[in-house]
């Protein structure tokens, strides 16, 4: 398994270019409310803008996507629109992943599956199978996903396999061990649809991330706003604790 930096610890190497983008895919309901449509329509236009983004990550060079698409509060919802969100997963994996798998896109999932009917979590862990030798961009989706079950779950799983550390462990003991240990930290996080938060994701992961927010609904979502994101990025001056003096030392 690759290592990768960690922000805290060591001065990641920043470019132009965002090596890892984490989206909040927020404003389906709304955008459907909005044309006096069902929320189900507003879900079902965002799997186009899913879509659209990877395409154009794709294109730019991005390496990793992740996007948080059911959270583990989200199971709150109505219970229609939880079944209907479960439906439309399985359909738009079954429906696109011949394209990913065509595209050289590397398909992965995080999060408690669990919950899921065997049914979907048959096919994602088919979907994760087939690409799994794929070399072109990672493309995670986050389903019944929380920042603080990931850390949870970490810790628990590494003091199950190393008990001697029940007395005392660092980041460096914990980090293999979370869903994302595949991927570098996030560079570029972006929520959609007006709301500033990050609503439990990625908690450990987004410590140095650069946070983006749009009042864009996420149907309305395509390559210009993503472009506009990574503008807002590419102004940003990444210090990771530094000083903008030091900065301009670096060679």
């Amino acid at each position: 398994m690759a290592q990768f930096q960690s922000s805290t610890c060591e001065i990641p190497n920043a470019k132009a270019i965002p090596s890892h983008i984490a989206i909040i895919m927020d404003g389906n309901g709304r955008w459907a409310k909005q044309r006096m449509l069902p929320r189900i329509a507003g879900h079902q236009r965002g799997v186009k803008s899913v879509r659209n983004t990877v395409r154009h990550c794709v294109e730019i060079g991005v390496e990793y996507l992740t996007l948080f698409a059911f959270s583990s509060e989200n199971w709150r919802r109505p219970k229609d629109e939880v079944s209907f969100l479960m439906t439309l997963f399985y359909s738009a994996l079954d429906r696109e992943i011949d394209q990913i798998h065509k595209d050289n896109l590397r398909f992965r999932v995080i999060g408690d599956l669990a919950p899921f009917n065997a049914k979907l979590t048959t096919l994602i862990k088919e979907a994760e199978l087939r690409t799994a030798g794929n070399t072109g961009l990672t493309f995670t989706i986050a389903a019944n996903y929380g920042g603080r079950w990931d850390i949870l779950q970490a810790a628990k799983r590494m003091l199950n396999d190393h008990p001697e550390l029940a007395g005392g462990f660092d980041e460096c003991h914990i980090s293999p061990y979370l869903s994302m240990n595949y991927a570098p930290e996030p560079d570029l996080f972006i929520r959609t649809g007006g709301e500033q938060r990050i609503s439990n994701f990625l908690l450990w992961q987004l410590a140095y991330t650069e946070l983006y927010f749009t009042d864009t609904l996420w149907p309305d979502f395509d390559s210009t706003a993503l472009d506009l994101a990574i503008a807002s990025y590419q102004a940003r001056e990444r210090r990771f604790g530094r000083t903008s003096e030091q900065l301009l030392a670096t060679p």
